[in-house]
């Protein structure tokens, strides 16, 4: 996690220092900000954790199983540091084995365990040092692992689920973008030579058929100018959804996509309540919760709207009115959520939500495979019509003119023969 120096006036105007983590600088100055402290200076220190090497990013299956195996062997009362050592030896991933063992090493040294996993942040995100510090705080941390396995068991079958769906029309798509070039970039040009060999260089084309033999001088020809085009295209858009405005563009276009953009909202939902559910369930106050919710949720529009919530819930009011003034929360949700809330039983309705809104996805993406497969057909089929129809239309009018102008000798030739027959008599 991130390391931050600031520098504050509290509420009596004194001046304070000093460093916090945080999952970004934006939260940061929220926490601040609720606490009435106005920041005067907010610097990220990135020198500040010393992180060992080849700290990438594990599976989620691999730490869905490295949960349930931790929370077996810890529920059995094996020590926290030979669980981390047999673990570390059994982890069939290189990465994961040296992040394994070098939190095995911190624990040993005194260090708790969810503070040397805070070491690997592209590993243990905040919702898993979460659950995992408030097993320690609660002394059941056997309980808080299992119900983590759970979770990530939940996300990458959801994950799954989504490829799955969306690997058939993708492999379509490649498809016909393969055939589609391979026609343009060779086929055409061959084409287009028979045609200026029967009708003469510069005959006059369809306007369809012009169309594709230009298309293909110019991928023939200048297919690099294209490729960087493309290529300068995806950098620039990276670039600009990097930035937290351009990240904020690219969730809203992903919320109003159509078809696509309702599935994307449901995940959002799924996700949230499962998230949110799971922390309350293993006893993070839910301010805390929200905040880790925020960070995991996947876009940064309902991200901010669940922030707002949160700053809402800390003046004092209940959780499901600003999420209802968000309009990105269903009535259901809200309803859910504020039955739950009274009754006290959040965490039971948010887990409930979840289970809906999973199969909700399941659902959705069960129908659109269904229309997509053949939608992707057709417009293959039509594609590769438009090309066979563009080369051939100009053959069409010359067949026509050559039966027009043999239907013309035809009626000239017994003309020609009265003529010659009168001239002889």
């Amino acid at each position: 996690m991130p390391v931050y120096s600031y520098t504050f006036r509290d509420a009596t105007g004194s001046v304070q220092k000093g460093t916090a983590e945080a999952e970004s600088e934006e939260l940061l100055r929220r926490r601040f900000e609720e606490q009435g402290f106005q920041i005067t200076e907010l610097t990220m220190l990135k020198a500040k954790v010393k992180k060992p090497r080849s700290t990438g990013k594990v599976k989620l299956q691999e730490l869905s199983i490295f949960c349930r195996q931790f929370s077996t062997m810890v529920d059995a009362g094996v020590s926290l540091v030979r669980c981390l050592d047999v673990l570390g030896e059994q982890s069939q991933n290189p990465r994961l084995k040296r992040i394994i063992k070098d939190i095995g090493e911190r624990v040993e040294g005194g260090e708790s365990l969810s503070r040397a996993m805070q070491r690997h942040p592209k590993c243990f995100n905040s919702l898993f040092l979460g659950l995992v510090r408030a097993g320690e705080v609660g002394g059941v941390l056997e309980e808080s692992l299992q119900r983590l396995s759970h979770f990530l068991e939940k996300d990458v079958a959801l994950r799954r689920e989504v490829k799955a769906a969306l690997t058939y029309p993708t492999l379509v798509l490649i498809l016909a973008m393969g055939i589609v070039s391979f026609l343009i970039i060779w086929f055409v040009p061959q084409w287009g030579s028979i045609l200026e060999d029967l009708l003469g260089k510069g005959a006059k084309l369809p306007a369809i058929t012009q169309f594709l033999l230009d298309l293909s001088d110019i991928l023939v020809h200048r297919g690099w100018m294209v490729v960087l085009s493309v290529v300068t295209i995806i950098f620039s858009w990276r670039a600009f959804t990097s930035t937290r405005f351009g990240r904020r563009v690219a969730d809203r276009i992903k919320l109003k996509m159509p078809i696509f953009g309702a599935l994307h909202h449901k995940i959002c939902l799924a996700r949230f309540s499962r998230t949110m559910g799971t922390l309350l369930t293993s006893g993070v106050p839910i301010l805390q919760a929200m905040e880790t919710v925020a960070g995991t949720v996947g876009n940064t529009i309902m991200a901010d709207a669940v922030l707002e919530a949160r700053a809402k819930i800390r003046e004092g009011e209940r959780i499901g009115d600003p999420l209802e003034q968000s309009r990105l929360f269903p009535p259901m949700v809200v309803h859910m959520i504020g039955v739950g809330e009274e009754s006290g039983s959040l965490d039971y309705m948010l887990q409930k939500i979840a289970d809906f809104y999973e199969a909700e996805v399941e659902a959705s993406l069960a129908s659109l495979t269904a229309a997509l497969e053949p939608l992707m057909i057709v417009f293959l089929g039509f594609v590769v019509g438009f090309i066979v129809i563009a080369m051939f239309m100009p053959l069409i009018d010359v067949i026509k003119k050559l039966s027009e102008g043999g239907s013309e000798d035809d009626k000239a030739t017994p003309e020609k023969a009265g003529g010659a027959d009168k001239g002889g008599a």
